[in-house]
């Protein structure tokens, strides 16, 4: 896709070209980070219906969507659930092992991993997985431990931008928007 992902190195074009599984952090990444209760203690999120549509196109074509969340959030669970994610955790405050625990079972390594955090939790998935992100508005002591640090801020379509370039990356984005370009 000419100019599109122009500046990618063929380091990151690399790591991302294994991945085949991407999970992500949820507060922070796919929110902008607030949290909203109103009166009677109920809980608001904003997600970006931009990340949520590059799911399908990511199954579609092997690459498993995951999510691991520090924070326990009914919804968070409606959201990844409508969003047909393979799978999501909720209230992990030791991610690496719930992650060991999925790869285990999923039969993949760190090096086919892609993870999306923003915070010091995130920190030991950061630093072992195959392909590490983390949003634009994150800290400084983060972005220095990724490999990635994605244009979009938190909540602003993060996630998108870390599906497509994992789609480009293995040469299947052109295919994926001529499908819906050419209907």
């Amino acid at each position: 896709m000419q100019g599109y992902f122009e500046d990618l190195s063929p380091e990151i074009k690399e790591k991302a070209a294994k991945i085949k599984l991407l999970v992500t952090d949820v507060d922070g990444v796919l929110t902008d980070g607030g949290i909203i209760y109103d009166n009677s203690g109920m809980e608001y999120k904003r997600f970006n219906a931009k990340d949520g549509f590059v799911v399908h196109p990511l199954k579609k074509n092997g690459v498993l969507v995951g999510a691991i969340s520090g924070r326990k959030s009914k919804v968070v669970e409606n959201r990844l659930e409508e969003l047909k994610f393979d799978f999501h955790y909720h209230d992990i405050w030791d991610k690496d092992k719930k992650l060991r625990e999925i790869l285990e079972v999923l039969e993949v390594n760190y090096e086919e991993v892609a993870y999306i955090g923003d915070d010091l939790i995130d920190l030991p998935l950061l630093k072992k997985v195959g392909f590490s992100i983390c949003p634009a508005d994150t800290f400084p002591y983060i972005k220095k431990e990724v490999d990635f640090i994605s244009s979009c801020k938190g909540g602003h379509g993060v996630f998108r931008e870390v599906g497509d370039l994992i789609l480009h990356s293995k040469d299947l984005l052109d295919f994926v928007i001529s499908k819906y370009a050419d209907k």
